[in-house]
């Protein structure tokens, strides 16, 4: 799923249309490939050897042909990481849910595993991350609060970032094989050049752009207004983070992260 830069009449087909089934792409692994689906922002599901694994589900996107989850991890408690009727959707009986403390407070239910706590659940390793803002302003990711995570599959190890900055904890990662990682947060958290800079620190060879867009997410959580016209603005942090990154070992997959339309 390479990206290509879009056309203004690729820009103009971006309607509020139903949302297309998302494709997969895959990752070879033990046995048989680790299968990746996009589905929204952060929201993707994770398979292996009929294991799947879902990260911040999330009801604004289209889970019509979503596989019942084996083990869930959310990574913070707003609505778009945390939302509880995704959960109730996807979740198979009895299926563990790792969380924050925030969002089992808001939740009720789950597991809870702080920043640097490990477990194995549904047999899946899993490895919570901090995640968290050292550059100053509005909205501030304290350091405790949210988790990225290091999941286990297939004997891969694969890092989902939580919504934050390059900290020290993400620099000192070691065996990563895939990193999702998050892009163009808030004021100016995480630009292409700092995610090229902090990826080239613990080496994935594949790495996966997420939460890159936050004005067409706002727009999936509540799609009554026209949808953001910043597609071309979008594609081209996409490929200055390409150009930071010509010549590393390091190859850029970009999913279809944002599609034509909310998946209700």
């Amino acid at each position: 799923m390479r990206l290509t830069v879009l056309t203004a009449l690729t820009a103009a087909l971006l309607t509020a249309a139903p949302a297309a089934a998302q494709s997969s792409d895959r990752i070879a692994a033990e046995g048989v490939d680790v299968v990746i689906t996009p589905i929204l922002h952060s929201s993707v599901q994770i398979e292996h050897a009929g294991t799947v694994v879902h990260i911040d589900p999330w009801t604004a996107g289209d889970l019509s042909d979503a596989k019942p989850a084996d083990l869930i991890l959310v990574t913070d408690d707003p609505a778009h990481h945390l939302d509880p009727a995704a959960i109730e959707q996807l979740r198979k009986p009895g299926a563990p849910v790792v969380l924050t403390a925030a969002a089992h407070a808001r939740f009720g239910d789950g597991v809870v595993l702080a920043n640097g706590e490990q477990g194995v659940f549904a047999g899946v390793p899993v490895e919570a991350v901090p995640a968290y803002d050292m550059t100053p302003g509005q909205p501030w990711h304290p350091k405790g609060e949210a988790n990225g995570y290091v999941v286990t599959l297939g004997g891969k190890r694969l890092f989902f970032s939580g919504v934050g900055e390059c900290v020290p904890e993400i620099q000192a990662l070691e065996d990563i094989d895939v990193a999702f990682m998050p892009m163009n947060l808030p004021v100016d958290r995480m630009r292409p050049i700092p995610v090229a800079e902090c990826v080239k620190t613990f080496g994935p060879p594949v790495v996966y752009l997420i939460h890159y867009d936050n004005a067409t997410a706002r727009w999936f959580g509540d799609p009554g207004q026209p949808r953001p016209d910043n597609a071309m603005e979008v594609a081209a942090t996409i490929q200055a983070l390409r150009d930071a990154l010509e010549g590393e070992p390091i190859e850029v997959r970009d999913g279809d992260w944002y599609p034509a339309g909310p998946g209700r």
